[in-house]
């Protein structure tokens, strides 16, 4: 086989070792990520729980503030009932204290049922942070696994890396600008075998006369379909 071949089918292979640790690391870190979001959640949960006790307590304090209000007023009206002369006031009067209890009966039931929201909100809360304090543990104890793992990882990535440095100082240039010429559409398949007499990288069949260059690997062929770089292994030739 062409020397410059073997050198291209190596750096493919190392090219591909080197891609194949991305989705390692993706995994590696997507445990820490998928448990930072769920204490993300639970704070933005806590956040909008605690807007909206906020916001059901003024309006309990203008229900409580009205409540006061009605309270003064029926005490006005019985003052003022020792100074009723006609028949008229009278009646007058009454529909305003009528009015008045309708209204106080009204803001009493709707003050203990803001106060009902908000204990429940308070409750959410309070196990929302119970919650939160269980995940923040955990997530150090993610972080910590993730961390051990991504060295592991790096440490033999690290290796692969110095293995490619010691291949692209060996390659031919010529043969190396085509491969990573290649190599920006073909990403991982930029090399390819031939089995079947066809191109693994789109699958058409070759010609006879390209094929029996590609057997004798003497030169760097590639497919007439596609463009990638073709060879066959040794044990088929």
């Amino acid at each position: 086989m062409n020397k410059h071949l073997k050198q291209l089918i190596d750096l493919s292979i190392v090219d591909k070792e080197i891609d194949a640790f991305e989705p390692q690391i993706e995994e590696a870190n997507y445990s820490y990520e998928a448990a930072l979001a769920k204490t993300q959640s639970i704070h933005s949960d806590i956040e909008n729980l605690t807007h909206e006790i906020r916001t059901e307590e003024v309006k309990k304090a203008k229900n409580e503030l009205h409540l006061k209000e009605l309270s003064q007023k029926l005490e006005d009206n019985a003052k003022k009932s020792s100074e009723i002369k006609t028949e008229r006031e009278m009646k007058s009067l009454q529909l305003e204290e009528e009015i008045a209890k309708e209204q106080v009966t009204f803001a009493n039931e709707e003050i203990e049922r803001l106060e009902r929201i908000i204990d429940s909100k308070k409750s959410q809360v309070e196990a929302a942070k119970v919650t939160l304090d269980e995940l923040n543990t955990k997530l150090e104890s993610v972080k910590a696994d993730v961390d051990a793992k991504l060295d592991l990882i790096n440490v033999e990535r690290q290796k692969v890396f110095v293995e490619k440095e010691k291949l692209l100082g060996e390659i031919n240039q010529k043969g190396l600008a085509f491969y990573q010429k290649v190599r920006r559409w073909a990403k991982n398949s930029t090399v390819v075998q031939v089995e079947d007499q066809a191109c693994m990288g789109c699958h058409m069949l070759i010609s006879d006369k390209v094929y029996a260059d590609v057997i004798k690997g003497d030169e760097i062929n590639t497919c007439p379909h596609c463009g990638r770089i073709l060879y066959i292994k040794v044990s088929e030739e």
